[in-house]
């Protein structure tokens, strides 16, 4: 029987904050020149970069200073309320994070938890009808 992962330690086992940091400067660098979510971003990543970055590291377990106590609960979907999000711009989104994901060389029961999550938010942040 394996174990299964709480979320908790994730961060951990990934190395902590620089394995959510090389995530992030793989999916934005797909996101830079993607004409369907790059529009959602604005002109400067550095710091969506950053904020996308704590946020993840801090879901997967680290500590409440990499996001929260900066920029308080993470409301994500509140958050991204301003920004119209359909099916393509979810899909596009998601297609990049997957391939960052992919690239970051996890044990696969890491990778699969970390894909059964982002698939799961990005479809929860559509908020415009087909």
């Amino acid at each position: 029987m394996g174990v299964e992962l709480n979320p908790e330690n994730i961060y951990d086992a990934v190395g902590g904050r620089p394995w959510f940091d090389a995530l992030v400067d793989r999916f934005f660098a797909g996101v830079a020149t993607d004409p369907i979510v790059r529009r959602l971003y604005p002109d400067d990543l550095t710091d969506s970069k950053v904020n996308t970055a704590g946020f993840i590291a801090q879901y997967w377990g680290g500590p409440m200073s990499e996001y929260s106590e900066v920029r308080g609960h993470p409301r994500l979907r509140m958050r991204h309320a301003p920004f119209a999000i359909g099916q393509a711009e979810r899909d596009a989104w998601l297609g990049h994070m997957v391939e960052a994901v992919r690239a970051g060389e996890l044990r696969p029961d890491i990778e699969a938890r970390m894909l059964e999550y982002f698939e799961a938010a990005s479809a929860h942040l559509i908020n415009q009808p087909e």
